[in-house]
């Protein structure tokens, strides 16, 4: 092996800056002569590894299959400098933290190694059986990481959502960019019993220590522009605990979008709904705003508009997530609230769309037929209601004292004739005394004459 230029201690310079670059001690300890020859073996050696590992690995973005050409060209090659130099980087960057026996559900559905880079911060998954890295990210380019309890498992376990620049299903990447897949994996509760750092030492052993927080660390320390959000129940949770794990609370609520079934999870820098291709991830940017819709007894509509980051109001694009259960409606009308997202569901173009629910869509005739209805019904509960105010009018004026003998009704004959039967009582009560009187009298004066 033939090298440009020796150091003082007669050491190949190149051998030694590429074989320890992430490990500055080490470098330094190599200008010693009294070390000089076992210095020159490790290099050689570390040499030989990164120059194998770097032959079987491959681009960070796989080309499809079904992509023209050139399209092929500018994944592989890349189509600036960075691009270009970001693969360099994911095939030639030494490991700095792995864990092996990670289950991948996205970009993949398989058990891959997960990796994170020293230096140059690559986020990276390879294959374990052919040392092949099937696919990776910038830790610069992702702009969401998640980690998120995995709903409805027994066994608690995480799922990590890493959402680069473009992935997050609402803002499509500029025009002839592509941009890297969402990043799903999952994570058992529990020690890490296969994380190494990049010599090989196993980590994450410590007492009390997890695989969850483990990752969560490392990767909080190499994202530049994000960090890892979980689930609070500050922002949200749900009032219906876990049914898997008892105890447990629930920070997600089901809900279909079309036929697919997911969970939406809100949080406090956006909503997710997860954990179907595509992952939809609503950022505060980008929701325009929130409605209900098919408010029912038990379930009941989401309806979330958004607008792209990079788009204009033309291109807003609405998703409805159905059949959420009625006990959330509380907790998700707060968490809108206190986000101060704007609830649209009495907008008039809401009100016009629930209301016109049945009837034929995009016809001139048919919206002109209904609002005609409307208006007759108007107009008929109008007549009805003053009709029943003229006769409730007449009644409070009714006065049956009032009306002449001629103008009686047969309903008021029993009255009359009650009144009339009074009045002969009363007379011939009156007789009656009178005649008793008068014999009183006639008999005293009687009894006087005979006694004279």
């Amino acid at each position: 092996m033939a090298f440009a230029a020796i150091n003082s201690a007669g050491m190949p310079i190149a051998v030694i800056e590429e074989a320890f670059v992430t490990e500055p001690s080490l470098k330094k300890e190599s200008t010693m002569r009294s070390h000089a020859p076992l210095f020159e073996d490790l290099a050689r050696y570390t040499s030989s590894l990164q120059a194998r590992t770097a032959s079987t690995t491959l681009p960070i973005v796989p080309p499809p299959t079904d992509g023209p050409a050139a399209k092929k060209r500018k994944i592989q090659n890349g189509s600036s400098g960075e691009t270009a130099q970001a693969s360099v980087n994911l095939k030639d960057a030494p490991t700095q933290f792995y864990v092996q026996d990670i289950s991948f559900s996205m970009p993949q559905r398989k058990k891959l190694t997960l990796e994170v880079t020293a230096g140059h911060r690559y986020l990276r998954a390879r294959n374990q059986a052919t040392k092949e890295v099937e696919f990776g990210v910038s830790m610069d380019q992702i702009r969401h990481a998640l980690c998120l309890p995995v709903p409805e498992k027994t066994q608690k376990q995480f799922n990590f959502c890493i959402i680069p620049e473009f992935a997050d299903g609402i803002t499509p990447p500029p025009e002839g960019a592509t941009a890297p897949d969402a990043m799903v994996f999952t994570v058992l509760d529990g020690p890490a019993k296969a994380a190494f750092s990049g010599s090989g030492q196993q980590i994450g052993n410590n007492l009390g220590e997890t695989a969850e927080g483990l990752i969560r660390k490392i990767l909080n320390e190499n994202m530049l522009n994000s960090s890892v959000v979980r689930p609070d129940e500050r922002e949200f949770v749900s009032a219906m605990p876990e049914a898997h794990r008892k105890g447990d609370k629930a920070y997600h609520v089901k809900a279909f979008r079309g036929s697919k079934e997911g969970y939406l999870f809100l949080l406090s820098t956006g909503i997710l709904f997860a954990f179907k291709k595509p992952l939809l991830f609503f950022s505060f940017d980008t929701v325009e705003s929130v409605s209900y819709t098919s408010v029912l007894q038990r379930t009941f509509n989401l309806n979330i508009l958004a607008r792209p980051r990079n788009g204009s109001e033309e291109d807003n694009e609405e998703f409805e997530f159905s059949m959420i259960d009625q006990d959330n409606f509380g907790g998700i009308d707060e968490y809108i609230k206190r986000h101060g997202l704007q609830d649209s569901s009495l907008a008039e173009a809401r009100r016009a769309k629930v209301y016109n629910v049945n009837a034929p869509k995009n016809t001139d005739e048919s919206a002109a037929a209904e609002t005609t209805v409307v208006e007759e019904e108007s107009e008929l509960q109008k007549a009805q209601r003053e009709l029943e105010d003229q006769e409730d009018e007449d009644e409070e004026d009714y006065n049956p004292g009032s009306e002449g003998e001629s103008e009686g009704s047969g309903s008021s004959s029993d009255d009359d004739s009650e009144d009339e039967f009074h009045e002969n009582a009363e007379n011939v009560s009156d007789g009656d005394d009178e005649d008793l009187i008068k014999e009183e009298l006639g008999s005293e004066a009687e009894d006087a004459g005979d006694d004279e």
